[in-house]
């Protein structure tokens, strides 16, 4: 007579044996995605079924990066053995759990590490032990063990020096950050740029910290008060390394969005982009510059035009410049209305628009009745599409500008002075 016994196919209705000695060692202080990525890879080593870092982030739900970091984290406890198979590539390796039953009682492997005992072998590398006296005196407090182990795989996870971590520290201490996590991304974040030592990072500040007044010199010229988006950033970023733009005329360029509702960093990166082009290019009769001159002497003279064409017309009809000013007085009136918080807020603005509306009635009445245009005392513009500036709402140059001519010029000069 035989016996057999039906094997279960399904991973998932099979059990996988943890010791006891990790429960009660280690899994109390290390951390939790740290245990989870220990016990799933322990339960598919027990089924010798096929896995990767890569599917334990994506069943686990967290970073490769973390999965990465917990390995470093097992192996310094003694849990685990990294077997490479390129010396040359440390993320190439193969896992082995070690059997902390045997590392306790046996005889031919080496005794468990306790979580004191893997801190003292830390503590035994002098710049190591220094670095972490610094940071405890940056923070102000004593680092638990969790945080230890933590901080200490950043010198393997992102090859950052036990002088960089230091200086991290206390960096982020002064702005009042001392989260271990908060100062990681930021370690992350110079390592990953190139920096190595404590030079390169005041290096890099110092840089930061010019490039963040010259953001916040560009968002006051266009009005802003918020701070610049990242993308935002590397728009500026290209105004000045790659277009090779000087701060004052970026500002010029700020200038250009006056004429315009709704001023943006797309507006003046097309102004300057314009500019760039033609002045790499600018082998033409006239120069950018002159050009631009010639759209201020314009507007100057179209500007004294409209002035006079005014005082022609408060000469002759008195009443039209106490109808401007009785306007302006009752447009300030509703502004301070609609932003108050009157219980007659409507009916009092109802009251001054149907003032305004008589006012604006009764000037275009006594224009038209004197023989005036209704748009005599305005600005009269030789382009309405750019009103003379050359630049389009889109931030586009205007078809205009490439019209002028420097005999165009000459013309304008000659009527300015006569």
């Amino acid at each position: 007579m035989n016996f057999t016994k039906e094997k279960v196919k399904d991973y998932f209705l099979l059990d996988t044996r943890v010791e006891n000695i990790f429960i009660n060692e280690y899994m109390i202080s290390a951390p939790g995605d740290y245990v989870k990525v220990y016990l799933f890879a322990l339960m598919h080593a027990d089924l010798e079924a096929p896995l990767t870092n890569e599917l334990i982030a994506k069943h686990l739900n967290i970073q490769h990066e973390d999965v990465l970091k917990a390995w470093t984290y097992w192996e310094q406890m003694g849990l685990i053995r990294k077997h490479f198979k390129d010396p040359g590539n440390k993320f190439d390796y193969s896992i082995e759990f070690v059997m902390l039953k045997e590392q306790l009682y046996g005889t031919e492997t080496k005794p468990a590490v306790s979580l004191d005992q893997g801190i003292s072998a830390m503590m035994a590398d002098e710049e190591i032990k220094m670095m972490f006296a610094d940071i405890e005196k940056s923070t102000g407090r004593i680092l638990s063990s969790t945080e230890v182990r933590q901080i200490n795989s950043w010198i393997s996870d992102y090859q950052a020096s036990p002088e960089i971590i230091s200086y991290c520290f206390e960096y982020c201490a002064s702005k009042k950050k001392t989260s271990v996590k908060y100062v990681e991304a930021v370690v992350k974040s110079w390592t990953h740029q190139g920096l190595r030592s404590a030079v390169d990072v005041e290096k890099y500040l110092s840089e930061q910290d010019k490039k963040q007044y010259l953001y916040k010199r560009i968002f006051q010229a266009l009005g802003f008060s918020r701070n610049a988006t990242e993308e935002e950033k590397r728009i500026m970023n290209r105004w000045f390394e790659e277009l090779g733009f000087t701060i004052d005329r970026i500002l010029e360029a700020c200038g250009k969005t006056a004429g315009i509702s709704s001023p943006n960093i797309n507006y003046v990166n097309k102004v300057l982009e314009n500019w760039h082009a033609e002045e790499k290019s600018s082998s033409g009769e006239v120069s950018t510059s002159e050009i631009m001159n010639y759209y201020d002497m314009l507007r100057r003279k179209e500007e004294d035009e409209a002035a006079a064409r005014r005082r022609e017309v408060y000469n002759k009809i008195p009443r039209i410049k106490e109808i401007e000013d009785e306007l302006k007085s009752l447009n300030a009136e509703i502004s301070k209305v609609i932003i108050s918080n009157a219980v007659d807020k409507k009916e009092t603005t109802d009251r001054i628009r149907e003032e305004i509306d008589s006012l604006n009635a009764e000037q275009a009445f006594l224009l038209t009745d004197n023989g005036f245009e209704l748009d005599h005392m305005d600005m009269h513009y030789t382009c309405a599409d750019c009103r003379d500036t050359g630049v389009l709402e889109t931030g586009e140059r205007c078809r205009c500008f490439g019209e002028v001519t420097k005999k165009k010029i000459q013309l304008l000069m000659e009527e300015i002075h006569n």
